[in-house]
């Protein structure tokens, strides 16, 4: 579901800059089939969109550029920095190839500021006329935007959220902590894991829609944050304590208990909520090999994936944690789990990082 800005907003200006004059077309026809997202500027590479930038009046400059990375005269991660110098409060995504090469300048792009990437479709996927695609473009131009605009105090969800009642007494800790996450979910997951200031005592395990390819450059992306070691996970590997296992991409994670602790398994299977891998198929497998002790935390995303998962997380006396409105991308997927009266929280990823490792300190907790 695209986020909806408020009626009275303005429409959200958008700067398109890409080498290919059909690229740039297309992505135009794409932003302006919805009426709250006007197509301000194009530019053929970063040098023009920088002079395009400085000669725009204020009240016309873009909340949203579009930058492909490789181009002539100035290429986009070269552009990139500047942008946001002229324009601090601007949104920068990043058009991204679906390649190895692709990946590791989009992971290189976010940590230079970029706030998000889309995929450049490919002709045999639909291309821009995929409606997958344009979902997922419109739905991150908008919430990025929204995001930028954003007032610093904190915003109250208008959805009513019926928190379940914490139980009373002495709590089995947790044996494994599972996020998931989709649109805007690597910034999400980048501030969640910088917050876990200690080591968390049981295995990570994280689903993040993304492609085959993009995973692998993600997990090496929050590795890199200071705190826990992360990488894909592979099939038959014994989870450790303090390390993130991330789905790779096109594999469902699946986990299973076996004599030395929690097994990680990948699967071929059927898409679940159109996507691949999915956080429902972890979560029920989690439910499963840990007999309900498992603490869940749903980051931004579209869609409602993980929300029938955190139905047999809490009816096993799991703990379900989800982001607030105000700091998600898109309120998809927490927010299905909130409607749901399943979430126990609603917080920005910093603050759910604290409710984690709150309650692994818990006092009484039992192992």
């Amino acid at each position: 579901m695209t986020p909806a800005l408020p009626q009275a907003a303005a429409a959200v200006r958008v700067m398109l800059c890409d080498d290919s004059p059909t690229a740039r077309t297309a992505m135009a026809r794409v932003l302006e089939t919805d009426p709250q997202v006007r197509v301000v500027a194009r530019a053929g590479d970063g040098r023009q969109a920088l002079e395009i930038l400085e000669a725009l009046p204020p009240a016309n400059r873009p909340d949203v550029v579009l930058l492909d990375l490789e181009m002539p005269v100035m290429d986009g991660m070269t552009a990139l920095p500047l942008l946001l110098k002229a324009q601090p409060k601007m949104a920068v995504i990043v058009a991204s190839a679906l390649t190895q090469r692709g990946a590791q300048a989009t992971m290189a792009a976010m940590r230079a500021g970029a706030a998000d990437y889309v995929p450049k479709p490919g002709a045999a996927g639909g291309g821009v006329r995929d409606p997958a695609f344009q979902a997922e473009l419109l739905a991150k131009v908008k919430g990025w935007a929204r995001m930028r605009a954003r007032p610093v105090a904190p915003v109250p969800s208008a959805t009513p959220v019926r928190p379940l009642a914490r139980p009373t007494g002495l709590v089995p800790r947790p044996k494994v902590l599972a996020v998931g996450s989709s649109t805007g979910g690597p910034q999400a997951l980048a501030a969640f894991v910088r917050a876990l200031r200690a080591p968390v005592p049981v295995p990570i395990v994280m689903v993040q829609h993304m492609p085959a390819g993009f995973t692998a450059m993600l997990a090496d992306h929050l590795g890199r944050l200071g705190g826990p070691q992360a990488a894909e996970a592979i099939d038959g590997e014994l989870m450790k304590p303090g390390r993130i296992y991330l789905a790779p991409g096109d594999k469902h994670l699946l986990v299973e208990n076996a004599a030395g602790g929690l097994v990680a398994r990948l699967s071929s299977g059927p898409p679940e909520n159109f996507c691949r891998p999915a956080v429902d198929p972890t979560l029920r497998s989690l439910v499963s090999a840990c007999e309900g002790r498992v603490t869940v935390v749903i980051l931004t995303g579209m869609g409602s994936d993980g929300m029938l998962g955190c139905k047999a997380v809490a009816a096993a006396g799991g703990t379900v944690l989800a982001q607030d409105e105000a700091s998600s991308v898109v309120w998809g997927m927490p927010g299905a789990v909130a409607r749901a009266g399943l979430a126990q929280a609603l917080l920005p990823p910093e603050q759910l990082a604290d409710r984690v490792m709150a309650q692994f300190s818990a006092v009484g907790g039992t192992a």
